[in-house]
């Protein structure tokens, strides 16, 4: 039998050296860091008993209280499911720089405190006790707040202007104030946020407010926001009557849906 050899490697006769590779970068010297000796480097461990941990965010690992969770998953379901007009009327709020406007306006007649009524009757008791005459003074133009006492305003068309909270929880106390403005041509808004309307009126939260008069010196600008309010509601009011709400699905639903109308278009297609 032959014993299988590996070939040997052939000299190359010519003493010539091999080209270098091109395009090759030119090694760089790599300078260490002088490190002072004084200093000791100690690498922590991170194991169990050893270092302390670092700090992390664990706000979606913590158990939240009940009512934040309600409240978390009432927002989910009214994306979820079908709203139906009526209380989806509620979530188009008015427009930043219109809300602006109407705040700005409200915030010359916000009624007096509780500390400024005590001042005004003790003063004229003061009177009446050292035997001066108390003059009536002429009745001061104050926002009027509450839903029975809008109601009322609304009913006997006395309001000028309304504008209701988007968030009031149950919706039911001012779901059908919508529709009476309408029937009474009242012009109404809604505005987001019942506390930014409570503290117009020193209350923590307030259902609705009414504009029943304004100073010679606001008329303009009251008229102004009643024209942009009534183009936004009352004209709009049969389109906003059709329009649903909700039905928006989470990423994961919409990313499975679009999968099986890929499959079904490629199964029409063949």
């Amino acid at each position: 039998r032959r014993r299988r050899t590996m070939p040997k490697e052939r000299k190359s006769r010519s003493g010539k050296k091999v080209a270098p590779a091109p395009y090759t970068t030119p090694k760089t010297k790599t300078t260490e860091k002088a490190s002072n000796p004084l200093i000791e480097k100690r690498p922590r461990n991170f194991g169990i008993g050893n270092a302390i941990q670092p700090k992390r965010d664990l706000s979606r690992f913590v158990k939240w209280p009940r009512y934040i969770r309600l409240q978390r998953q009432k927002a989910v379901l009214l994306k979820r499911l079908k709203v139906p007009p009526a209380i989806n009327q509620f979530s188009q709020t008015l427009d930043r720089q219109t809300a602006s406007k109407f705040f700005h306006l409200a915030h010359k007649y916000r009624p007096e405190t509780r500390a400024q009524k005590k001042e005004r009757l003790r003063s004229a008791g003061e009177k009446k006790a050292e035997g001066k005459e108390v003059v009536p003074g002429i009745k001061p133009i104050y926002l009027k707040y509450g839903i029975n006492h809008v109601t009322s305003l609304v009913e006997n068309k006395k309001a000028q202007l309304i504008a209701i909270a988007h968030d009031v929880d149950p919706v039911e106390i001012v779901l059908w104030l919508p529709a009476l403005c309408r029937k009474m041509n009242v012009p109404y808004c809604i505005i987001k946020g019942k506390a930014q309307l409570g503290k117009l009126v020193h209350k923590k939260t307030a259902t609705a407010v009414a504009f029943t008069a304004t100073k010679p010196e606001d008329r303009n600008s009251l008229n102004t926001l009643i024209d942009a309010v009534k183009t936004n509601y009352l004209d709009r009011y049969d389109e906003i009557k059709r329009h649903w709400g909700g039905g928006i699905m989470g990423s994961k639903t919409r990313a499975r849906m679009s999968r099986m109308e890929k499959i079904k278009m490629r199964e029409a297609q063949k």
